[in-house]
């Protein structure tokens, strides 16, 4: 089989990031989010260039799920970040988050979902089968990322959603009928 030496697959997930880039500059430039758009965007919390306090980074060791929808501040876009102000526990916290770091982004309100594989270097350097664990794993989180509507109406909107099984039955198994998923194994040559 040919080597691709291009890298598409990389090139598609640059691309991709750019659609949260885009999105998320239009919401800093204007101050709110449209309609009922808010968004669900998981991350890598020991990724390089992740900024977040100690008591999150002690709630979430690995990645952490935040929620962009009515309270937010100081939202703010560079080419390869971006820094938000977000209340957790009625605490005020800033977090800066690199789009390198971002596995998952999903806005509820029109479906549209997107993964990434996102892999840190130890983890893609530790001698183990890490691209096909992150996949699965990163899979599982996409499907527990939205609570079930009601429950979302009346929670904090920028509270962190938690990493486990979103309704508590233990069983990963929260659907999100007719989502737009787009994934990044389409793009791949499978071997």
């Amino acid at each position: 089989m040919p080597q691709d030496h291009i890298r598409y697959d990389i090139l598609a997930q640059d691309a991709l990031r750019g659609v949260i880039r885009k999105v998320l500059s239009e919401v800093a430039a204007t101050g709110y989010l449209p309609g009922d758009h808010h968004f669900f965007i998981t991350f890598l919390t020991e990724a390089p260039g992740v900024r977040i306090s100690t008591q999150l980074k002690e709630r979430y060791p690995e990645q952490m799920t935040i929620v962009v929808q009515h309270q937010f501040w100081d939202l703010k876009v560079t080419e390869s970040l971006f820094e938000i102000g977000l209340s957790f526990s009625d605490k005020p916290e800033k977090l800066v988050v690199p789009f390198a770091s971002i596995r998952g982004f999903y806005d509820p309100s029109v479906n549209f979902e997107l993964e990434f594989d996102t892999v840190l270097e130890t983890a893609a350097n530790d001698g183990g089968d890490t691209e096909e664990d992150e996949r699965s794993e990163l899979a599982g989180t996409i499907e527990r990322l939205v609570e079930p509507a009601a429950k979302e109406e009346t929670t904090d909107s920028e509270e962190a959603a938690p990493s486990e099984d979103a309704d508590g039955d233990g069983d990963g198994d929260d659907k999100k009928p007719g989502a737009d998923v787009v994934s990044l194994d389409s793009f791949r040559k499978k071997s």
